[in-house]
């Protein structure tokens, strides 16, 4: 069935039978509510928990229920696991929603704490999203794929790492050649997901970037790198070190996405001005548009500005340039995820955890950008 017939009959069922049988349950239901409600429905995270019964000790808490508030966390943009637990206490509707009935039932900060662990080193939200994505997208042909990375802040002193062997001194001998290395680039086309994947560094780092204006500002943390479809529609993700170059990141990434959606064309700043990904994205059966980079070459630079004031007297706009203007939709699912789904609070310490949460969010505003295409 096509998605917005999906999301459609999705939606009359939840405006037509859901909503209203919550209600006369629980009462009035607020936006809030009724978006998480949405997730919940369209995510069904109760068939990627293991049900547990029996066993000696205490009974473990229903980690069914603690799944669910992690993604009311994200949907109320709660900073702190702390504040989740308040907003249980008092919101007897969200409580419900999540699954418990009565105020006791709520388990410990150190609950959650443990549960959220568990469901890091499970990677549960990153598997949530990929079979939403792959259930939504399994006859949608994607026209724009656009991609981009965002800093990432973190509470975690970034790590020290053992500096690189030194070469021996002076120049080589008669006859002999210094080992040139293969860039990272270079050795990915010869990898798989996994091992591209298992090649980028992930530990806590400080990065750098420059605005558009000119200005650098750092940060200590991550970066996450995401593929955005048309609508705003999240589909991987990948969170790196903060050092790393947004370019190092792009065939791995492509490659994540290529094996969940059909896409035509990949579009990318100048960041990603590489040849090997042009012919990457190229061997995905992809077109690349990629803003031209000078790379630091003065008259290939000044080349790039006389042609686009020429394009601009003329009034000329090429179908790329036209295309390229639908790359902002990574920009602002980035802004939305920081302002809307915690993408500004992070509060783990952890390559893993820090994905957790961005997950939790990402999965949340995935949700929300799909029930937007319901016309």
């Amino acid at each position: 069935m096509p998605l917005r017939k999906t999301l459609t009959a999705c939606w009359q069922r939840l405006q037509g039978q859901l909503f209203p049988w919550l209600e006369e349950e629980l009462g009035p239901l607020g936006d809030r509510h009724r978006r998480l409600v949405t997730v919940l429905d369209v995510v069904g995270v109760e068939a990627f928990l293991p049900y547990r019964r029996g066993g000696a000790g205490c009974p473990p808490s229903d980690r069914a229920a603690l799944a669910r508030a992690f993604v009311a966390k994200a949907v109320f943009n709660l900073p702190t696991t702390g504040l989740l637990i308040e907003r249980l206490s008092v919101d007897k509707t969200l409580r419900r929603l999540c699954g418990w009935e009565r105020l006791g039932s709520v388990p410990s900060e150190s609950t959650f704490s443990r549960a959220f662990a568990e469901f890091a080193r499970s990677a549960l939200p990153s598997r949530l999203h990929q079979a939403l994505i792959e259930s939504t997208h399994a006859e949608r042909l994607v026209g724009h794929v656009s991609r981009d990375s965002t800093a990432i802040e973190a509470r975690e002193k970034p790590a020290a790492l053992p500096g690189k062997p030194k070469r021996g001194r002076g120049r080589p001998r008669k006859g002999e050649e210094a080992p040139r290395r293969r860039r990272r680039l270079e050795r990915q086309l010869d990898m798989t997901l996994e091992e591209m994947l298992a090649d980028l560094p992930r530990h806590c780092a400080v990065g750098t970037k420059r605005s558009a204006k000119g200005y650098r500002s750092s940060w200590t943390g991550y970066k996450l790198h995401l593929d955005v479809a048309d609508g705003m529609v999240p589909l991987s993700a990948l969170l790196s070190a903060a050092s790393l170059h947004d370019s190092q990141a792009a065939i791995p990434l492509a490659t994540l996405t290529a094996a969940r959606v059909r896409s035509l064309y990949d579009l990318m700043d100048s960041a990603y001005d590489v040849g090997e990904i042009k012919d990457h994205s190229r061997s995905l059966g992809h077109v690349p548009i990629i803003e031209a980079n000078p790379w630091g070459k003065a008259e290939r630079k000044r080349e790039l500005a006389l042609e686009a004031e020429r394009r601009r007297h003329a009034g000329y706009q090429t179908a790329e340039k036209i295309r390229y203007g639908e790359r902002t939709a990574a920009e602002r699912v980035n802004a939305r995820l920081k302002d809307d789904f915690g993408g500004r609070t992070v509060r783990v310490r952890g390559h893993d955890k820090v994905m957790c949460h961005l997950m939790f969010g990402i999965l949340a505003l995935t949700v929300d950008q799909l029930m937007r295409l319901v016309p």
